[in-house]
């Protein structure tokens, strides 16, 4: 690639040593494991699982952690780490954020310590897959209002209801699944492959994610064992607390993305020739697309470096990793558009990386939390009124 980095403001100075070195690792392992066989996979709808031993010896699953020998990153390098997977694919960076974010932590957060020793080392070692089951058919932005319900039943539970766009949910041997109790708590439970009356279907016909596996959970009367009750979990407030820590990957992966498209874009208009002898780059209006992602990209980087650092301090909100999110997709999903642009009727070809991020890119613009929610979240900051709430009826 002629254009190997963006870097106008020089962001990569602020990054330690160890981080430098974690973002040249996973993107030489992106360069020579993914890009030459992602398109491929991504057509025929394959996951790459064949993938999955490569990326736990990377010591990608839990990187932030420092428990059971895991390599305890700083945040910022887990955010580079997301960076580098998402300039390969949306999906393969998905697949690593749930396997950090919404499976690894909660269990380390609130589960108990026989549920830590046993899950924590399989799940790093890539030796167990697990999935992060909040999301139901009907509710996806106001998750406080599921259907799935946790009754207990002699020494243990009985889980009824589905959960949908689930990432690795067929090929998960672990769900992290959130229900309601009998008094309206939302409790989380660890179910496994095979548990009684717990069934997957993956969803298809797919246009976006198409290197990743996404599926219904069914849970029908699901008999689990009190100790697979994440003991601490009590409330929306825990997987809440999981997708906080997921848009914070995404905020930076979405750049990943961006990076991803721009650069195709700048190589393309530097070498694609028409009217005469001269790239399409030499055009005024090419300019200014390729100026414009630039520019964006530049701010997007600054913001989730800071982001990172606020968070190594534990000092990051949750509203600022909303206007994270919300900022990286935003980019990433315009950056794809004006790389589509500029690439003309190629960017509609598999020879070139641009329409695949950009139909991933609308999945995850969506997903932990849509563009408008992520609006209200810092509208109700900025002004003390949370618009997305239902009026009183006295109003």
């Amino acid at each position: 690639m002629a254009h190997e980095t963006l870097d106008l403001f020089a962001v990569g100075d602020l990054f330690t040593d160890e981080e430098r070195l974690v973002r040249d690792t996973v993107r030489e392992w992106v360069r020579e494991r993914v890009l030459p066989n992602i398109e491929a996979w991504a057509w025929d709808g394959h996951f790459p699982s064949e993938l999955v031993p490569e990326m736990a010896r990377l010591s990608l699953f839990g990187a932030t952690l420092t428990e059971y020998g895991l390599p305890g990153l700083s945040n910022v390098g887990y955010g580079l780490v997301m960076q580098e997977l998402e300039r390969g694919d949306s999906g393969l960076r998905s697949f690593v954020s749930v396997q950090s974010a919404l499976v690894m932590h909660p269990i380390m957060t609130w589960g108990s310590p026989d549920q830590k020793d046993h899950w924590i080392p399989l799940l790093a070692r890539g030796e167990a897959i697990g999935c992060f089951g909040l999301t139901e058919p009907d509710f996806g932005s106001n998750p406080g209002a599921m259907r799935t319900r946790a009754r207990r039943d002699g020494d243990g539970w009985l889980l009824s209801g589905e959960k949908a766009w689930i990432t690795n949910g067929s090929i998960a041997d672990v769900a992290v699944v959130w229900a309601k109790d009998d008094e309206g708590t939302i409790r989380g439970f660890l179910v496994e492959r095979g548990a009684p009356g717990f069934s997957t279907v993956e969803h298809k016909g797919k246009y976006s994610l198409r290197a990743s596996v996404t599926s219904q959970l069914v849970l029908s009367d699901c008999r689990v064992p009190e100790a697979s009750r994440l003991p601490a979990a009590n409330g929306l407030r825990c997987p809440l607390a999981c997708l906080s820590q997921a848009r914070y990957g995404i905020a930076w992966g979405a750049l990943g993305s961006a990076l991803a498209t721009f650069h195709a874009a700048l190589d393309y208009a530097t070498t694609r020739k028409q009217f005469g002898d001269r790239p399409i780059a030499s055009h005024q209006i090419v300019q200014e697309r390729l100026v414009w992602m630039a520019n964006e990209i530049s701010k997007g980087q600054l913001m989730v470096w800071r982001l990172g650092r606020l968070k190594d301090e534990a000092k990051a909100t949750f509203v600022q990793i909303s206007q994270a999110k919300r900022n990286s997709c935003w980019v990433a999903r315009e950056c794809a558009l004006l790389a589509r642009e500029i690439h003309g009727a190629n960017g509609i070809v598999n020879e070139f990386p641009v329409m695949r991020h950009l139909m991933n890119i609308e999945s995850v613009y969506t997903y932990e939390g849509t563009h408008d929610m992520h609006t209200l979240i810092l509208g109700e900051h900025l002004t003390g009124i949370p618009a997305f709430m239902p009026p009183r009826q006295d109003d």
